[in-house]
């Protein structure tokens, strides 16, 4: 059977999973499974989140996918070194076949979601096979890119969805009935757990099935364009032909779509507010944030709106100024895309009204938890820009079309948590 990297090449038509041999922690080298774990790379963005991870164990593998050192270089080379030593040492040890792997997560919400992990036929998105819907920014996906080629590895699964019910999703209800080769609870309440799929038939099954199939990005658009990057340096074949992903069939497991909230540094509030003037109409709010989060989905019913909040209240925009919209929101792509809340937002407030560039790092973050973008706008007197989701439908429908979103629109979830199985391209 071939391993990833190591099929023939054929030609574009569906999904092509590929099993590998998983690198998982060895439960009796660590603390506990629950402990080496992390959300994805661009979840923790918050110093004292990056702490509490590496506190809770000394193998946490966020020592892997956020290294901590001076320059960029000297961070690549010591989850380099980090990886190689934890290997040598039986901390991590690959499976000793090739597999794909059901995952299951249970939140503290009571949902369910399951999917397969496996390594996916990296393809383009003339190919129609996974399908983007937003953009990226150059300095992530290069940043990813320097830390994949250090570490001959990747590192946590990205997040794809499609709608098949059918053989495959058939495999994995199956799959769950076993006895896992992992379970565990996270601290934020969420059960995982883990089997492996190494049956040739099974398998089998699963392929015939993804090939009649196309994927949407869900989370993780830097390291899918990462893959694209890394595969188009390296001659075909190669290990670099795939990436890791977890592919989740929405039609048994529908996932939640979240927004990714903006927190604009150097901006007060009260600059912001005065530089709308006359473009929005602007209310004050003097309510929690929940009430506040329901006003903003209340007025997104009838338009475009935003929460600005920082300076100890929520301020609701709403209402903008159909000429500003005219002469400031592109008008060469479909209607769907030139109405979402985040184009507006990057193409009228954030290029033409606040003059910030979306992608300057000093000036502008993305944060997916909402507390934690107001607190940090009211401690370092910024502004924060809240967000109401985007639904699913839109979403792919956009992508169909080949139309992809401003960056960072979306969050769907629950996201795969890191940890529980990598894939060392040289096993």
């Amino acid at each position: 059977m071939n391993t990833a990297g190591h099929s023939k090449a054929t030609a574009p038509g569906g999904l092509e999973l590929t099993p590998f041999r998983g690198l998982r922690y060895d439960p009796d080298r660590v603390g506990s499974l629950a402990a080496v774990t992390s959300p994805p790379y661009d979840v923790v963005v918050r110093p004292d989140g990056l702490h509490q991870l590496q506190d809770a164990d000394p193998y946490n593998i966020v020592r892997l996918i956020l290294p901590q050192a001076a320059t960029a270089a000297a961070r690549n080379e010591q989850a380099a070194a980090t990886l190689r030593r934890w290997l040598s040492e039986g901390v991590l040890t690959a499976d000793p076949e090739p597999a794909l792997y059901v995952y299951e997560q249970r939140p503290a919400d009571g949902t369910l979601q399951r999917g397969i992990i496996g390594a996916l036929r990296v393809s383009e998105p003339s190919d129609g096979i996974v399908l983007p819907h937003e953009d990226v920014m150059p300095h992530v996906v290069a940043d990813r890119a320097d830390l994949m080629r250090a570490t001959y590895a990747n590192l946590e699964p990205l997040l794809l969805t499609y709608r098949g019910n059918g053989a495959a999703a058939e495999v994995v209800e199956r799959a769950a009935d076993r006895p896992p080769l992992l379970s565990t609870t996270t601290e934020d309440g969420c059960d995982h757990r883990l089997w492996s799929l190494t049956d040739p038939a099974e398998m089998a099954r699963v392929r015939t099935d993804l090939a009649h199939h196309q994927a949407l990005i869900a989370d993780g658009h830097h390291r899918w364009a990462t893959y694209r990057r890394l595969r188009a340096e390296h001659p075909s074949p190669s290990p670099w032909d795939h990436g890791l992903v977890l592919l989740v069939d929405t039609a048994r497991y529908p996932l939640r779509v979240r927004a990714i909230h903006r927190l604009l540094h150097g901006l007060p509030v009260a600059e912001a507010l005065a530089a709308v003037q006359g473009l929005f109409r602007v209310r004050r709010l003097d309510v929690p944030l929940p009430q506040a989060l329901d006003a903003l989905a209340d007025a997104v019913g009838a338009g475009n709106a935003f929460l600005l909040a920082g300076d100890g209240a929520f301020h609701l925009l709403d209402r903008p100024d159909p000429a500003l919209l005219d002469r400031t929101v592109p008008a060469d792509r479909p209607q769907a895309w030139r109405t979402l809340d985040a184009t507006v937002l990057h193409a009228t407030l954030l290029d033409h009204v606040w003059h910030i560039p979306e992608d300057d790092p000093a000036r502008i973050a993305y944060i997916h938890d909402t507390a934690a973008t107001v607190g940090k706008a009211e401690r370092d007197g910024g502004t924060a820009v809240l967000l109401h989701p985007v639904r699913e439908e839109v979403v792919r429908d956009l992508a169909r079309q080949g139309v992809t979103m401003p960056r960072k629109s979306t969050s769907f979830g629950p996201k795969p948590a890191s940890g529980l199985v990598l894939r060392a391209l040289d096993h």
